[in-house]
């Protein structure tokens, strides 16, 4: 009985056998032909001389030639920045690769808790499912989206960079059955590749985001590109706008300093929004002034002005801008750009006339109770109907009383 039940055993065992000889064999092949030259391109000419997103676009396309059936890829990246919780790259087949952030807040909220990037960071390993047969409330809502998307595989693996931390790659398929042994094998024999060429430039990125926060962009990027040499300055023409909030010192004593923080932080939001949206750099937060910058660069000084303009008009047009009063002062001229300090503590700010004589026309507003004033200068650039002459007034430090113009709050977009 036992002779006849194993001779009926062995056709099944043979098959079994050469079943798991063909998969070895199918991995082989696919680490092989397709393993060692995406490996030796992410290492080489990827980590060398691509952005984040030239590799990621670069791998995903050489592992849909490898023959993996990818969907999307999204390779994110925790960063150490106090407004974002991490960036990252997300590739799609029909939209190519771009970079997106998430804001801090999002990692204390369900999207991320139980998700399988928390799985990911948290536990070191990879995470693989089919999105084809989910389960509510067992399954992430990720997951659902995705399925609703049209993917039906999902592989999320850890990418660990020599500092000891760990990234995450996220790729999906929309190929019935979803991702082959095989593909899943060799998607993660790459993992070590794909942190050798992301490290270096997502340093970069990280470093030149960091930068951001605290310099604004453009000296942000004069600073990476190695202007950070103390008295290395560059004369510039640029329209220079301060603003300051009424009757700081007052709320300073009347509120509670968790109020009086809040209260600040959405006034420096709604100015530095507005600065950004219109191309300018917020340099100096100083107590509850802002000092930002409109470089003129090829445009010109009226360019600059307008831009400037548009940007205080859209911070005191703002909802939240309602309840928080402040003024705003504006002038152009050339100014010094660059570095200033000690040996061992460095400054990126602007110097020069141009910048004492706007921080004047500023006191001149609060003195005249309007809400934003401008120089004879400024106003010069500006159509018409945007400004009105308040005559001229004393401006501490200058022997001759000046002319001053204000600054209407509803300027459009002239040309």
């Amino acid at each position: 009985m036992f002779a006849g039940a194993w001779t009926s055993l062995v056709p099944a065992l043979l098959l079994y056998v050469r079943c798991v000889s063909a998969q070895e064999d199918i991995v082989a092949d696919l680490e092989n032909s397709h393993l060692q030259p995406i490996a030796a391109w992410l290492i080489g000419p990827a980590r060398k001389s691509l952005p984040p997103e030239g590799i990621v676009g670069g791998l995903a396309e050489r592992l849909v030639v490898a023959g993996v059936p990818l969907w999307r890829v999204r390779i994110g990246q925790r960063v150490s920045n106090p407004l974002i919780g991490a960036w990252g790259v997300i590739w799609t087949r029909d939209g190519g690769a771009e970079l997106y952030t998430v804001p801090r807040s999002m990692l204390s909220t369900a999207s991320y808790r139980g998700s399988p990037f928390e799985h990911v960071i948290t536990t070191r390993t990879s995470f693989r499912c089919s999105l084809e047969h989910l389960v509510a409330g067992r399954d992430h809502p990720v997951l659902f989206e995705l399925a609703e998307a049209g993917s039906t595989g999902y592989l999320a693996l850890p990418i660990e960079y020599g500092d000891g931390s760990v990234q995450v790659g996220a790729f999906t398929t929309d190929r019935p059955s979803g991702f082959a042994d095989p593909e899943v094998a060799l998607i993660e024999e790459l993992a070590p590749a794909i942190a050798a060429a992301l490290e270096p430039a997502a340093m970069r990125h990280s470093m030149e985001s960091l930068l951001e926060v605290y310099l604004g962009s453009g000296p942000a990027s004069r600073v990476v590109k190695g202007d950070f040499q103390r008295g290395q300055m560059t004369e510039a023409e640029a329209a220079v706008l301060v603003t300051d909030m009424r009757d700081f010192t007052g709320q300073s004593e009347r509120l509670a300093p968790d109020a009086l923080l809040d209260r600040l932080g959405r006034y420096f939001e709604v100015v530095v929004d507005s600065v950004r949206a219109e191309g300018g750099d917020v340099l100096k937060f100083i107590g509850d002034g802002v000092l930002s910058v409109f470089p003129a660069r090829d445009s010109g000084r009226r360019d600059a002005c307008l831009r400037a303009a548009r940007a205080i008009a859209a911070a005191f047009a703002h909802e939240a801008a309602r309840d928080l009063p402040f003024v705003a002062a504006l002038h152009v001229g050339p100014l010094v750009y660059g570095n200033i300090g000690s040996r061992d503590r460095l400054d990126f700010t602007v110097v020069g006339p141009t910048v004492n004589y706007v921080s004047r026309l500023e006191g001149i507003a609060k003195a005249l109770d309007k809400r934003a004033v401008c120089s004879a200068e400024a106003a010069a650039e500006l159509p018409a109907e945007a400004v009105g002459d308040l005559g001229r007034h004393a401006l501490k430090g200058f022997a001759e009383e000046q002319r001053v113009f204000e600054l209407m709050t509803a300027i459009g977009n002239h040309p």
